[in-house]
């Protein structure tokens, strides 16, 4: 009998926080805070629109060698560690599979993604291949693969050998439990350890964007408030104020903006010399 270890689950409520960052902050923090790069680079987004969180229930696979694994596509099923990994799955959870870049083995088809999915899956991350692609997007998952092909897991180049240890996806480490963010970007791991730190820098991020992303669609100068300049910073904080005080956010004119710009830049006067009001 196979037996395959669970993973330690990280607080719902630190991959609710998470969820709502998205990789790309997730991306620049985390470089921040030393990992230089966290993307999983190939697995791109096949489910436009998508984004989820949550613990990595990991699946290694290696070159297949017929001395070692001659089971068929139905033969032997629970010998196929790829169902393994389903069996763990919690809610909430994101398969991530080690494939090897392969693009003729499909790790997963409708029939497992249907039992990871009533299971409360949100999404797998696959450096290689599933296959039934249409059925798979009907289920409402997050999928972040490489492509799509007709053949099933085992039957070319690869086979799957370990499931929930550390594994090379996309080329990036992803240690079982680590947390996943994924969406229309890609996907991002975020190791345990870093994710409070992730947090803390990744709110304050967030929340100074908003207040570059209203100044410059209403015409602010993009280098006044991307990134987010001292000169601008006064402003964000009467906004950030007025947010957290449930009043209406700042909204000065694109003119009023410019005035109080090149004001500031003339060192608080007017053009006639006296001070500023």
């Amino acid at each position: 009998m196979i037996e395959t270890h669970d993973i330690v689950r990280p607080p719902e409520e630190l991959v609710s926080a998470l969820a709502a960052i998205g990789s790309a902050t997730a991306s620049s923090e985390l470089n921040r805070l030393g990992v230089r790069s966290a993307h999983i680079r190939g697995p791109v987004s096949f489910t436009p629109g998508t984004c989820v969180a949550g613990p990595a229930l990991t699946l290694q696979f290696m070159p297949k060698r017929e001395d070692l694994y001659q089971v068929d596509e139905y033969a032997e099923p629970e010998k196929q560690l790829h169902r393994h990994v389903l069996y763990h799955t919690r809610p909430g959870d994101i398969v991530v599979v080690d494939a090897r870049g392969d693009m003729a083995s499909g790790v997963f088809g409708e029939m497992m993604m249907i039992y990871f999915k009533q299971r409360g899956g949100v999404g797998v991350v696959v450096d290689g291949c599933i296959r039934d692609l249409g059925k798979v997007r009907e289920l409402g998952l997050g999928l972040w693969l490489r492509g799509t092909t007709p053949n099933f897991h085992s039957q070319t180049d690869i086979f799957p050998t370990a499931v929930n240890v550390p594994v090379a996806c996309g080329n990036t480490v992803v240690e079982p439990g680590d947390i996943i963010v994924a969406d229309d970007d890609g996907a991002v791991v975020v190791p345990i350890k870093l994710a409070p730190a992730l947090l803390a820098e990744a709110g304050s991020h967030a929340e100074w964007e908003e207040f570059s992303r209203l100044r410059l669609s209403q015409g602010g100068d993009l280098r006044t408030y991307y990134p987010l300049s001292e000169e601008a910073r006064p402003e964000y904080e009467r906004w950030r104020d007025a947010q957290a005080n449930g009043g209406e956010s700042l909204d000065v004119g694109a003119s009023g903006r410019d005035a109080e710009s090149r004001d500031v830049r003339a060192g608080g006067r007017n053009a006639d010399g006296g001070a500023s009001a």
